[in-house]
């Protein structure tokens, strides 16, 4: 490839590239599931927009290409929710993932006082589950959400971010 992969924070010019991403990355947990109604594949350019102006939102960039990305927001009680991490399948397995979940953990510590982390995957995402399980996240808790469907939530306290 020749380039290396940026992470920086997303600006509204990234917003139309991080929702087509965000659609393609989001086409494989559907398949998992049988559910192509997930809120991922429905959200519109208007509420991605909107969370660009409220929360912390990050992009790996190869070049010009938006090739990854990651949310996260941090509420009253010091706990940071880390939303749709994102890399583009031809750059997942080279360590982007991981990349952008440490970042989004310092910045949300740095900025945003987060005392600790959580996030939260469906049961049949393996490879969601490992990575977080890698970088130092506990299931804490799992509900049903539909027959096909439970959300795992996992979590852990900011000191052990960067692990």
């Amino acid at each position: 490839m020749g380039m290396s992969v940026t992470i920086s924070p997303a600006t509204d010019r990234d917003a139309e590239q991080i929702l087509k991403l965000q659609y393609l990355c989001y086409q494989r947990e559907a398949e998992l599931y049988g559910d192509y109604s997930i809120e991922p594949l429905t959200q519109t350019l208007d509420d991605l927009r909107a969370e660009l102006g409220k929360g912390c939102v990050l992009v790996a960039r190869l070049g010009e290409e938006v090739v990854g990305s990651v949310r996260g927001s941090v509420d009253d009680t010091g706990t940071a929710a880390i939303e749709k991490l994102i890399v583009h399948p031809r750059m997942q397995r080279h360590g982007l993932g991981g990349r952008l979940l440490a970042a989004i953990e310092d910045r949300l510590a740095a900025e945003r006082d987060a005392k600790r982390y959580r996030l939260f995957t469906g049961h049949r995402s393996d490879g969601n589950l490992r990575l977080y399980r890698k970088y130092g996240y506990a299931q804490v808790g799992t509900e049903e959400v539909s027959r096909r469907l439970s959300l795992v939530t996992m979590e852990k306290a900011a000191y052990a971010a960067s692990a």
